[in-house]
């Protein structure tokens, strides 16, 4: 040990934990966390205040980087040069700030996350934003502190007229804490700190009328509001965003656009991983992806594949690329010197205080500077107030040795002060004219009523309320601008149902088993008897079997003519146009190749044990066999399909119903004959059940059961039936006046009566159905021809009639399906002609 030193014996853990302490504070304090006042960090500071003492305002020429950083470095920051310029290039990317503070030349990077050029090679100048922020710093409105070495002096803290830290955000990651702060819309936070000042008992839902939500440069969709009401609330909260996209066609393959991204979101990196997820095959029907962002703006490409549904790729999208994005709210801002977590009213409230402050002692440096001006206006009034006393001022001037005996002279002759004298002395001759006395006559009334105004400013806080008022109007008339973020206030947790809307649909399956969904709004009404408008395109051989009509967030339950159910949603079946194909509905459930879908049930909620444990599906088969189960023994399916029914050899399954347990079942043969007995008749089974004899048939081998219908309100809904050469007619179930039924319920198991006539010229039966007059008719032929009418032109015939021509039927073409659909008000009756077809009316 050197002679003269001495070793101190310490607590290590003592010492680690103080000097932790002091590393904390220092980084939270010195480094890491914005002041609540101007929402700057020290670094941020200094660079602005830097190009402040350099001159380099808006409309100076711009000047190097390097000279700018080298001037805060030497002067104020002595930290490394990257975090100096790294911070002057971030308030410069109007990816990063709403509101940018610095106006940079050259490549200052990009949105891909390409880093800019050196500082050797770019240039930059303030913003007059900054100039705004820095406005009234020569007026002693803030505290200065000595730099690192004691030579010049910083400000602690700028004058800011703008609200920063609400339009700008912050982020920064302290010792054992961190902010996250968003940008807000400056014209609203004007608003909402107007608001404020005019009412400061307004609560943060008042508040939150003015200023909506966060903001963000990049744009984007903030989808729900919950995350961002508990940010404004408590400081905290999870704000997510999601990325503007519509669809578009581009050389005939549909595309979903994005136009704007997330916030802090990389492009090129979201693209490179949304691609290699296509690659992987984690992102099904996308097959490809194109970055065409221009000067155009951003526009990033995916291409869907033919039998792609754009909403529900457009969903995928979302749920597993960042082009949904979460910004996790955390005001945290130091508060006199210290860290504290605030609310969107807290930090109104801190800026207004601030403003106050600035305004207070701005007036109190002009009031100074005020009355020393008219301190020297009283001294120039007494010497040069007439030619007598300005000849003896030059006198004394003129005949004195030095200044010092001069000044001297004055002072004892005109009874002025050290300071009127010295003015005096320094006078132009010029100034020494009658008309200029006429000038400072009215400079000094001019700055006397000044100071009045001054002190009454001084005096009354509303006065120093309006003038903050005024200067945030000014400020949002130069630098005001439209939201860019869009709110989805519904929005929430990724669901399917938040994009596709709850539209009814037509789904129609072929012969040879391939599926889509069309809007029904795509089918045209036309009046009876028409030869339809083309309803399907379909593969050669191939003819359109079963058409059913959904809305888009219901379930579907397929049932197979093997007596197997599968469970989709019907937003998950391919949407098409009319002359579509439609896909393979093999891809779409597991279905084994030799069975068809003879059925389905569109159901609400499966998960709703009231709903379904009060509903039954009861199925029918073309042997006439009937069966009625729980539709809670449905609400369970495997990817694979369960087994709904055991269907016996050489029969298969024709239709299933949904009902409640209390309806009327109705079954149909070929032959033109029906049945009509209670549902109660047929007593519940489970799944693996076969059921029990709903119809039984006359001595024909070739007859079976066509269709089934189940009855709920038998005086009010009527019967169609239609025939395979394009008869109908509709019948009352029960006669409306006297109640009397026309199909006599009798026990299931019977033969039935006759409910059309059926003779070579009609055809055999192929479809039953109950309507009524709020109905629409949908009648689709196996050549793919469709036709719309309104059940209301058909009259109410007798049960035994043959009935009328609904559709003309051409050549060896028969009827293929026939639906019901919900009259629309809106879609006008018209007759619509193909080119090459007549229409023959009966």
């Amino acid at each position: 040990m050197i002679e003269g030193e001495k070793l101190i014996p310490i607590n290590i853990e003592e010492q680690m934990k103080t000097a932790y302490i002091d590393y904390s504070m220092s980084v939270i304090v010195s480094r890491a966390l914005p002041d609540i006042r101007d929402g700057l960090k020290p670094v941020h500071r200094r660079v602005l205040f830097g190009m402040h003492e350099l001159g380099v305002r808006s409309n100076t020429p711009y000047k190097k980087s390097a000279r700018i950083v080298g001037e805060v470095l030497g002067k104020y920051h002595p930290h490394g040069d990257s975090s100096v310029y790294d911070t002057m290039v971030r308030m410069a990317q109007e990816w990063n700030m709403r509101y940018m503070l610095v106006d940079g030349q050259g490549n200052f990077g990009s949105v891909d996350g390409d880093s800019p050029a050196a500082m050797r090679y770019t240039e930059a100048r303030m913003r007059k934003m900054a100039e705004d922020m820095l406005i009234d710093i020569d007026k002693e409105t803030v505290d200065h502190s000595l730099n690192f070495d004691d030579t010049l002096e910083e400000p602690t803290v700028l004058p800011t007229r703008i609200p920063n830290l609400l339009i700008n955000g912050t982020s920064g990651i302290a010792v054992g804490m961190a902010t996250n702060m968003p940008p807000h819309n400056l014209s609203e936070v004007v608003d909402g700190t107007i608001a404020y000042l005019e009412n400061q008992d307004i609560t943060i839902d008042e508040l939150i009328e003015y200023i909506k939500a966060p903001d963000f440069p990049t744009g984007g969709t903030i989808y729900g509001y919950d995350g961002v009401r508990e940010a404004f609330k408590t400081g905290r909260g999870r704000v997510v965003i999601r990325a503007k996209a519509h669809f578009e066609e581009v050389d005939k393959h549909e595309c979903i656009i994005v136009t704007e991204i997330p916030y802090q979101v990389n492009k090129a990196l979201m693209v490179k991983q949304t691609a290699d997820l296509i690659k992987e095959g984690k992102l099904e029907g996308i097959s490809d992806v194109f970055d065409e962002t221009g000067k155009g703006g951003m526009r990033i490409v995916y291409v869907l594949k033919k039998d792609a549904i754009p909403n529900v790729v457009l969903n995928n999208l979302f749920k597993h690329t960042p082009l949904q994005s979460a910004f996790s709210v955390n005001n945290i801002a130091l508060v006199n010197g210290r860290p504290q977590q605030l609310n969107l009213k807290d930090l109104i409230y801190h800026f207004i205080e601030h403003r106050y402050d600035v305004v207070y002692r701005r007036t109190q440096y002009e009031l100074k500077k005020a009355k020393e001006r008219i301190h020297i206006l009283e001294g120039f009034m007494k010497v040069i107030a007439t030619k007598d006393t300005l000849d003896r001022a030059i006198y004394i001037i003129r005949n004195s040795k030095d200044t010092q005996i001069a000044k001297e002279g004055l002072i004892k002759e005109f009874e002025l002060s050290d300071i009127q004298a010295q003015a005096i002395i320094d006078l132009r001759l010029g100034r020494l004219t009658g008309l200029e006395l006429d000038k400072i006559r009215e400079e000094y009334e001019e700055i006397k009523a000044y100071i009045i105004d001054l002190e009454d400013i001084l005096a009354h806080k509303e006065r120093r309320t309006q003038i903050i008022k005024e200067e945030l109007l000014e400020i949002k008339a130069k630098y005001g601008d439209e939201r860019r973020s869009v709110i989805e206030y519904a929005g929430g947790d990724i669901s399917m149902e938040d994009i596709i809307p709850d539209e009814q649909v037509v789904i129609t399956i072929s012969n040879a088993g391939y599926i889509k969904r069309t809007s029904v709004n795509e089918y045209k009404t036309q009046s009876r008897g028409g030869v339809g408008q083309k309803g399907s395109a379909t593969r050669d051989k191939d003819f359109i079997e079963h058409l059913f009509v959904g809305t888009n967030h219901q379930y579907m339950l397929f049932f197979t003519e093997k007596g197997k159910c599968f469970w989709l949603r019907v937003y998950e079946i391919p949407e098409g146009g009319k002359n579509t194909k439609g896909r393979a509905i093999q891809n779409l459930i597991n279905i084994e190749p030799d069975d068809n879908v003879k059925a389905f049930i569109c159901t609400h909620d499966l998960k709703d044990q009231e709903y379904i444990n009060s509903h039954y599906v009861i199925m029918a088969t073309k042997k006439g066999i009937i069966k009625k189960t729980c539709l809670e023994q449905y609400s369970r399916p495997r990817q694979n399909g369960i087994m709904a029914i055991t269907i016996k050899e050489d029969d298969e399954l024709l239709e299933a119903r949904l009902t409640t347990g209390n309806s009327q079942v109705m079954l149909a043969v070929k032959s033109g004959k029906a049945i009509r007995f209670p549902e109660e008749k047929v007593r519940a089974v489970g799944r693996s059940g076969s059921g029990v004899r709903g119809i039984s048939f006359d001595n024909d081998a070739n007859d079976e059961v066509i269709g089934m219908i189940t009855i709920e309100n038998p005086r009010e809904e009527t019967v169609l039936v239609v025939s395979e050469n394009g008869y109908g007619k509709r019948t009352f179930i029960d006669d409306p006046e006297t109640g009397e039924a026309v199909y006599r319920i009798t026990n299931r198991g019977g033969k039935g009566v006759k409910t059309i006539s059926i003779t070579e010229k009609t055809g055999n039966l192929v479809a039953i159905k109950t309507v009524s007059d709020e109905d629409d008719l949908m009648i689709i032929n196996k050549s793919g021809m469709a036709i719309r009418m309104s059940v209301s032109e058909l009259r109410v015939m007798g049960r035994a009639t043959q009935g009328v021509r609904l559709i003309n039927i051409k050549g060896n073409d028969s009827i293929a399906a026939v639906a019901k659909v919900m009259k629309d008000d809106e879609n006008e009756t018209e007759s619509e002609v193909n080119d090459t077809d007549t229409i023959t009316n009966e």
